[in-house]
């Protein structure tokens, strides 16, 4: 097909107008009649220009979940199909927020053992909304709220329409599950321990020592973002768990592949990823259909468009066959190239590096962010006309208070690059992008 990635057009008083053809974007840039406004999703603008907007019959679609949730957007062809006119796959940040809570977690546990002056125990200041989310499950509501409120500001959006998967957890440990056995758990008559020796026949499962003392093993350690479920415990000799440690367990089997292939095979897949999308469905739901008219599918009519039109597993291409009618029949060209977006964050409040004791190891952060202009984390193009390093660079810059920059490039990082040279693409937006192979 010769249809490829649209490109964003705006305004000349930047209001949204239908996407055109590459092919139409490169010959407005060339008369001189619209410039580039941004580079990720690449988005002109027009000059001075009075036009009748004629808007097109598009609609975005969204498939969340844990990890990655896909972005799509189609247009309504001449015929009864959709064109897949722009596509990404957005990667939350989720696990990296949930390390850096558990990371304060344990700094903060640490000042009960310091030598300090007494501080009282403060309980008043826990109380919760009853609208509370855990941070890491509310940064992936957040990042999906931002996106749609992007693609308004780049493109006329009519609706959208949402995937919305429920889960059933105990349907995913146990197939046959029914009646009274929803009610009774795993350990129904049992107590953990108590369980766990009956299901490992009071065996060490690392060495498989009987008749000794046995503890409680975490099989992917709490260090490491293990929990407490029967499904990630196992039971150990004290010399074995201690050899183990915070380990993974990949590595301290790596000698025995069929032990630990064994071990693999007596644990149940963790659950964190579906128990994920299960809360934030209903609250991304009503979010999204504040900024836009949503309706709603399910993951069976997805799978089932997907799979009658033989197109591969992937989110943005779930995303395209998301809806019941539009996700029917979605053309997606050859050579369509989608977006790959990953939450970076905008940084860290951090004033200063620290050692492993908690003393500064460095200077104080500046307090000034902007330097001529430029901050760090923004896309710039570089033309460098003298000196050692002549050439062109493209890439996000790492800016310095002496008024130069270090320049990171798919190839190479450039250090010591003067901000004069350099011109602004992008500014910081807490995301970085890269382009993908298309489907």
């Amino acid at each position: 097909m010769k249809n490829v990635n649209r490109v964003f057009v705006l305004n000349h008083d930047k209001t949204p107008l239908s996407p055109c053809h590459p092919a139409r974007a490169r010959q407005l840039l060339f008369k001189g009649k619209a410039a580039i406004f941004r580079k990720y999703p690449f988005t002109i603008i027009l000059k001075n220009q009075k036009v009748n907007p004629k808007f097109q019959n598009t609609q975005v679609k969204i498939d969340p979940g844990s990890k990655t949730t896909g972005l799509a957007i189609t247009l309504k062809g001449k015929n009864k199909g959709w064109i897949l006119i722009w596509a990404a796959n957005l990667e939350h940040r989720g696990q990296y927020i949930k390390r850096l809570l558990e990371k304060r977690k344990n700094v903060r546990r640490s000042r009960r053992h310091r030598k300090c002056r007494y501080r009282p125990s403060r309980f008043l200041n826990r109380t919760r909304n009853e609208d509370w989310l855990a941070p890491s499950i509310l940064s992936r509501i957040n990042n999906v709220i931002v996106w749609v409120e992007k693609l308004q500001e780049f493109c006329y959006l009519r609706s959208c329409i949402m995937e919305v998967a429920r889960f059933n957890m105990q349907k995913m440990m146990n197939p046959e599950i029914r009646g009274v056995e929803y009610q009774q758990g795993t350990l129904q008559g049992y107590d953990v321990r108590e369980y766990l020796l009956e299901k490992y026949h009071r065996t060490c499962i690392y060495c498989s020592k009987k008749n000794v003392p046995l503890e409680i093993e975490h099989v992917v350690p709490k260090s490491k973002g293990g929990s407490n479920r029967v499904s990630n415990l196992t039971l150990a000799c004290k010399i074995c768990n201690q050899r183990k440690g915070n380990q993974p367990i990949e590595f301290f089997l790596k000698r025995k592949p069929e032990l630990l292939r064994k071990i693999k095979r007596s644990l149940k897949v963790s659950l964190k990823d579906a128990a994920a999308v299960n809360i934030i469905r209903k609250r991304l739901r009503k979010e999204v259909d504040y900024c836009i008219e949503t309706k709603t599918s399910t993951g069976s009519i997805t799978k089932f468009n997907r799979t009658k039109q033989y197109y591969k597993k992937d989110h943005w291409i779930d995303a395209a066959c998301v809806g019941k009618r539009s996700g029917r029949n979605v053309s997606i060209p050859d050579n369509f190239q989608p977006l790959l977006i990953k939450a970076m964050g905008r940084g860290r409040r951090q004033m200063c590096l620290v050692d492993k004791y908690g003393f500064p190891r460095a200077k104080s952060k500046s307090r000034n962010k902007i330097i001529k202009g430029f901050q760090t984390g923004d896309i710039v193009k570089a033309i460098v006309t003298e000196g050692k390093k002549v050439g062109t660079y493209v890439g996000r810059i790492a800016v310095r208070n002496k008024g130069t920059c270090d320049i990171s490039t798919k190839e190479s990082l450039i250090q010591g690059i003067s901000l004069r040279y350099c011109k602004l693409l992008q500014k910081i937006d807490g995301y970085s992008y890269k382009l993908l192979t298309g489907g």
